[in-house]
């Protein structure tokens, strides 16, 4: 395979990680309002991302640089036509890791609910605006010849960017509200499972909708890997509505990974429909930025390989042990007590 198709498929694999990981802790950070009826219940639902959502959210780094380093021209065109939407992404995340970190510096509510409205307001956005840029990437956007983006903020919130930023939205919360249930106990837990089942229905129909749409439009551009679309769309209908299944039985675990598996199948089919476009013109196709046309020299993408060949395990390696040493429920009696003790 030509290095340039393989970073293709590197990147996405850095997104689908990206979203599965950080997508659970913007659910958890919107669920606030819905599930933390007391701060001791804010403080146990928060406590469930607290080890790991700095880690998550260094895998969007990980594949701006890649994007950077492996398709210049992609990233060009990207984040100078994207700006505004990824300047809002950034603020957002700001926001969001700061008030993890300083809500606790003080026992007055009126700062501690300032801090929890950062972090809902900090989830939600990213959560919205990824899907809208995903979307609108796939869909195909104005660019001249010269690979320069031609529109405008308003010209992302079109229909099916708007459906894109809907769904991921959705996704994203009611994983994030099987991941409470799965690290909680008491109350939360189980208002967190009640929650999910009203909010998987939402997710199922509008997710359902936004994949028709986009099997519709790859049959519509002759994507040439339009069958694989299909497959993708279908296998991330089918772990949706199991991942609802799952959460009815009260079977936590078995609710978050299908939950984790819609998103990589959703993920997936986007990159597919994109396939071999990475960034495809509405003004004309001539003008759509390819595998080929936006990829780094074979040197460049040669030594990219070797080192992700030996560094990527690693990082999969230490998340992975990560996740394990920080695997049990996050207990409302535990936190009762620190509090009690630093009352005293």
């Amino acid at each position: 395979m030509d290095l340039a198709y393989l970073w293709f498929f590197i990147v996405g694999f850095l997104f689908v990680g990206y979203f599965v990981l950080d997508g659970f802790d913007f659910g958890v950070g919107m669920s606030l309002p819905f599930l933390g009826k007391d701060d001791i219940g804010r403080r146990q639902i928060i406590n469930t991302i607290g080890p790991v959502w700095d880690l998550n959210e260094t895998w969007v780094i990980v594949a701006g640089a890649c994007l950077f380093a492996a398709f210049p021209e992609w990233y060009a065109t990207l984040f100078s036509g994207f700006y505004l939407a990824l300047l809002l992404i950034l603020l957002a995340l700001i926001a969001r890791g700061v008030s993890f970190e300083y809500r606790h510096q003080r026992d007055s509510l009126r700062w501690k609910r300032g801090f929890d409205t950062m972090i809902v307001v900090g989830s939600a956005v990213p959560a919205l605006l990824w899907g809208v840029a995903v979307a609108n990437i796939v869909q195909g956007v104005p660019i001249d010849v010269n690979h320069e983006f031609t529109g405008s903020l308003l010209t992302l919130l079109n229909p099916y960017g708007l459906l894109g930023g809907l769904t991921t939205l959705l996704l994203f919360f009611t994983h994030g509200v099987y991941f409470v249930a799965l690290k909680t106990d008491g109350r939360v837990r189980e208002d967190a499972r009640r929650l999910a089942a009203r909010a998987g229905l939402a997710t199922i129909v509008v997710a359902a909708a936004f994949l028709v749409w986009t099997v519709f439009n790859a049959l519509s551009a002759g994507a040439p890997l339009v069958g694989v679309v299909i497959a993708l769309a279908a296998v991330a209908a089918v772990c949706l509505i199991a991942s609802w299944l799952a959460n009815a039985r009260g079977v936590e675990g078995w609710a978050f990974g299908f939950g984790a598996a819609t998103i990589v199948a959703a993920v997936l089919t986007l990159w597919f429909a994109l396939f071999p476009n990475v960034m495809p013109s509405t003004t004309d196709p001539a003008y759509s930025l390819t595998i080929e046309n936006a990829s780094s020299t074979d040197y460049t993408l040669t030594i990219m390989s070797w080192a992700a060949l030996i560094f990527l395990p690693l990082v999969l390696a230490y998340q992975a042990w990560t996740y394990w040493v920080f695997r049990k429920r996050v207990s409302r009696s535990r936190i009762e007590r620190a509090a009690a003790a630093a009352a005293h």
